[in-house]
């Protein structure tokens, strides 16, 4: 009897610790941004109220299930994301008018995404013949309106500036080492050296050095891509990222340094080898 009763008192505790805690009435789940969180002093498992209008007239009660990182957007980098995120019925039920019984099955846009996108002209007049109510237009920011082709722009100027910049730079350093070799490439083709090779030889140097330069610059903005990244994720609290060194990023340099490298390597080779050997060193 005494067993019986025990083994009854170890099944009576098992089912009291399985059993979940009365935490009161149940409600729905919602996830808060990680800045709201933070701010307001929140975390999971807490009760909080969100209201469809700055009033609070229309307010429905939420359990916190979870906090969520807001996607990076670069229109919002310097802006506190203060969101929520609910299921959709409990989205319908906060936002929609109670006093319109057709209110939840109501619909102001639905987002559609085309297998092909060079359709949209055609699908939009579809849908307009179909339904004249109905407007179809895409979702994404014109090309004349939107303020990153102005910034892809700029970029673009800097880079021009910047390759112009440095390949006047190379093409001198590679003049000034032609000039400081001249006695050398001079009695080179005075003992027989082709001016070919003299010329392939200058156009590798050049090639490398462009290469070398462009490799090193590379590696410096792989570098320093971490510092400026680390700087502005605090300093606007985003996880968003300045600065990408991304491989294609990379290739695309080499690829550039390339001509650069045959442009001045080019030019070098014509201030020595335009003149005879004889006056090349100084005879």
């Amino acid at each position: 009897m005494r067993r019986l009763s025990a083994i009854a008192a170890v099944f009576l505790l098992a089912a009291s610790i399985a059993r979940p805690a009365d935490t009161g009435p149940s409600y729905p789940v919602v996830l808060l941004s990680r800045q709201l969180v933070r701010d307001a002093g929140l975390r999971p498992g807490d009760t909080v109220v969100l209201a469809a209008d700055a009033t609070g007239a229309r307010f429905e009660r939420f359990h916190i299930g979870g906090v969520y990182e807001p996607v990076p957007d670069p229109m919002q980098f310097n802006a506190t994301r203060y969101e929520a995120r609910l299921h959709l019925p409990d989205l319908i039920a906060l936002t929609t008018d109670r006093s319109d019984p057709q209110a939840h099955e109501a619909v102001t846009a639905i987002n559609v995404r085309l297998a092909d996108p060079r359709q949209l002209d055609t699908v939009a007049r579809r849908i307009g013949a179909a339904n004249p109510a109905l407007v179809a237009r895409s979702t994404a920011r014109p090309r004349e309106g939107d303020p990153f082709a102005a910034l892809e722009r700029f970029h673009v100027a800097i880079a021009t500036i910047t390759l112009v910049g440095s390949t006047a730079f190379l093409l001198a350093l590679m003049i000034i080492r032609a000039e400081e070799r001249r006695q050398t490439i001079g009695m080179l083709r005075l003992i027989g050296i082709s001016a070919r090779s003299i010329v392939v030889e200058i156009l590798l140097e050049g090639v490398m050095v462009a290469i070398v330069g462009a490799a090193f610059g590379i590696v410096v903005a792989a570098v320093a891509q971490h510092g400026i990244n680390a700087f502005f994720q605090a300093r606007y609290d985003t996880p968003l990222l300045f600065v990408q060194v991304t491989p294609a990023i990379a290739l695309e340099c080499l690829l550039v340094s390339l001509p650069v490298g045959v442009v001045t390597g080019a030019v070098a080779s014509w201030t020595l080898l335009r003149r005879a050997p004889a006056a090349v060193v100084g005879r």
